[in-house]
């Protein structure tokens, strides 16, 4: 399983038609990318996923758009939590990691074709956008999801599945 860092700032930094709000948090949202980058560079890919991990609690478990010391505050702590070396936080203000993240962005993306999002998944194989969940299945259910998913990534003319959100993420 290889895991690439994404980042949306990369993704859209060359898109004219984003709202400045959007585009503003996009550009906040780096530092934790470059972390992450910093995360697998040096550590390696179960580092990069324990520590996705307790950033997620603390970023994606809440329904808005941390600011750039709350990124700060998130980081030091998930990377304590997983027991990480503190300054891996410094990526966060660093251009050091800057080209390894936009070479993990770009095979990620790679996968799939910039005309998306994240995140990407790639099964047997075949990578696509999503999917993207509104809560988190569990037990036999997350089986079956994911057999979907498995599923419709076998079919070589699937391209895509959308709706609109119509609630706020459930995390129970």
């Amino acid at each position: 399983m290889h895991h690439h860092v994404l980042s949306l700032y990369l993704l859209n930094q060359e898109r004219t038609d984003i709202a400045a709000e959007y585009r503003h948090n996009v550009e906040t949202s780096r530092g934790p990318a470059k972390v992450a980058t910093a995360v697998v560079t040096r550590c390696g890919p179960k580092a990069l996923i324990d520590f996705y991990t307790a950033f997620g609690r603390r970023v994606f478990d809440v329904w808005r758009r941390p600011t750039a010391g709350e990124y700060h505050e998130v980081i030091a702590a998930a990377l304590t939590e997983v027991g990480l070396p503190a300054d891996l936080e410094d990526a966060m203000e660093s251009d050091e990691y800057d080209e390894a993240l936009r070479t993990s962005h770009d095979v990620g993306v790679g996968l799939v074709g910039s005309d998306v999002g994240t995140p990407i998944t790639s099964i047997e194989g075949v990578a696509f956008f999503g999917p993207v969940l509104n809560a988190i299945p569990r037990g036999r259910r997350a089986v079956q999801v994911f057999e979907g998913a498995r599923l419709l990534a076998g079919y070589p003319q699937f391209f895509e599945l959308k709706r609109t959100r119509v609630q706020p993420p459930v995390f129970t």
